[in-house]
């Protein structure tokens, strides 16, 4: 057993589900986990939460005997803590690489392991000289088996601004004929015009079962995102056994390829922070999309089917490798016996 703090911004989306999620994880595997979840760096709230996690690594310590006792482990989510260095013995960060920083590159080599979610990240990390475990990632399973599926489409790129929603709202405009599309987009300070009639576009908050509803009740699934950390939006749609289509880009078309989705082609189309942005091509969604109009039923189950195997066998692969990735950097920890 080790004794980890994990550290991430509580920011109520994607990163305080991944920090429950591995959380879990890491308790199930026997090991005894402090969540340091922060807000914004400024706030008197993370001030206290940090001297909590601080007060409880010194309590344990004091319980072992031993002054002055640091965690085994920090894990640290998307973001580089430097001031959470000195409180473990090995620290550990799980980046998104179109959140990383420039300010961040100087404290790579205080990072002892990067847990890579993609090749891609993989192969950025690695290619700055940093130790790199590739452990992969997983998403939240969806399916609803007893929602009646419509062959419509959906999309729903949250608060994102980079999942390719205007020019999908433009191209459904130009095409009245095409199936209902279903679009929930909360992102802010966005002005959006009149949608088509076929096209339903909600922007207030949706409770969790109306949105897994709309997951399950769609058969096709438009998640052409620009780039991705991982691609829970994805792991998501492709849970559900429904068809999904993005963009044919890394890291997207690691999670979906040809054999369990529909792949569009894409084009570079700029940088955000350590990671390529990629612009699907038009004329592609729409034959993709026509594709999917015209695709007859068998080929959409075995599609569907192909991807609920895929979601399935990777979320136990990726519990392996985590908790194996959590074991093999434990065990180069100094002095054990505090973590008895």
């Amino acid at each position: 057993m080790s004794n980890i703090n994990l550290i991430a911004r509580d920011n109520g989306a994607g990163l305080s589900r991944d920090m429950h999620l591995l959380a879990a994880l890491l308790r199930e595997g026997g090991h005894d986990v402090t969540i340091t979840g922060l807000g914004h760096r400024s706030r008197l709230s993370n001030r206290l939460r940090r001297l909590h996690a601080r007060l409880r690594r010194l309590l344990r310590g004091w319980f072992h005997g031993e002054l002055n006792a640091r965690y085994d482990i920090n894990i640290m989510l998307e973001h580089v803590r430097s001031e959470s260095f000195d409180q473990a013995h090995i620290n550990i960060l799980i980046p998104n690489p179109e959140w990383f920083r420039a300010e961040w590159l100087p404290e790579l080599p205080q990072i002892d392991l990067i847990l890579a979610k993609t090749r891609h990240a993989e192969a950025i990390f690695g290619k700055l000289g940093c130790r790199v475990i590739p452990i992969g990632f997983t998403g939240i399973d969806c399916q609803n088996t007893r929602v009646k599926r419509q062959p419509t489409f959906f999309h729903a790129p949250g608060r994102s601004g980079n999942k390719g929603t205007q020019p999908l709202l433009d191209l459904w405009a130009q095409h009245p004929e095409w199936p209902q599309l279903t679009v929930v987009w909360r992102r802010k300070r966005v002005e959006l015009a009149e949608p088509p009639a076929n096209v339903t576009l909600i922007r207030e908050f949706l409770p969790e079962a109306e949105l897994q509803r709309l997951h399950n009740a769609n058969r096709f699934h438009l998640c052409p995102s620009q780039t991705e950390g991982y691609g829970h939006s994805l792991a998501e749609s492709l849970s559900t056994g429904c068809v999904t289509l993005t963009t044919d880009a890394e890291p997207m078309n690691e999670l979906v390829t040809a054999q369990r989705g529909v792949l569009v082609a894409a084009h570079a189309a700029g940088t955000q922070e350590l990671a390529t942005l990629y612009d699907f091509d038009l004329d592609a969604m729409r034959a993709a999309i026509e594709r999917c109009i015209a695709m007859p039923i068998d080929e959409q189950e075995a599609l569907g089917q192909a991807a609920r195997t895929w979601y399935e066998s990777n979320r136990q692969a990726f519990r392996q490798r985590f908790l194996a990735a959590i074991a093999d950097a434990a065990a180069t920890v100094p002095h054990k016996q505090a973590t008895r």
